[in-house]
């Protein structure tokens, strides 16, 4: 498998455990523990602390835009691994570096999150909330 690909699934976990406790927890002490559990002989460390600290970041921006997206199903009422993928991927797509996640990459690798986590479903809701929202990224830049 993948560093990133790691690092995504290390954030994922972290993102899960950290919104099960109501964001009470510390955050980034979740994520030290995930990283020296499923990260060992793990090069992208620093790859998985700025995602996750960038998710937090941009926590509000991201969940308007889960709400704006995904209105049939209110974030509040979305499971905790199809809400944490969103961040995730909306993150990548929205707020990353292009150059380093390209949007594709983002959406394929927020895919893969959720069919390896989450429900049944979960892959294809993923797919069409990001798939919407890269649709719209692409109709902005043309205008």
């Amino acid at each position: 498998m993948a560093s990133r690909h790691i690092a995504r699934s290390i954030v994922l976990q972290s993102l899960f455990e950290w919104d099960f406790y109501n964001k009470t927890k510390d955050l980034n002490e979740i994520l030290q523990r995930n990283i020296e559990i499923f990260g060992s002989n793990f090069d992208e460390e620093e790859f998985t602390k700025k995602l996750a600290n960038g998710i937090i970041e941009k926590l509000d921006k991201i969940d308007e835009i889960i709400k704006v997206s995904a209105p049939e199903r209110p974030i509040e009422q979305l499971n905790l691994i199809d809400r944490n993928v969103l961040r995730i991927g909306l993150y990548e797509l929205l707020f990353s570096n292009k150059d380093e996640v390209p949007a594709k990459v983002a959406i394929n690798e927020a895919i893969e999150l959720a069919k390896n986590f989450g429900s049944d479903n979960s892959g294809k809701f993923i797919n069409g909330v990001l798939g919407n929202v890269f649709k719209e990224l692409e109709e902005y830049a043309k205008e």
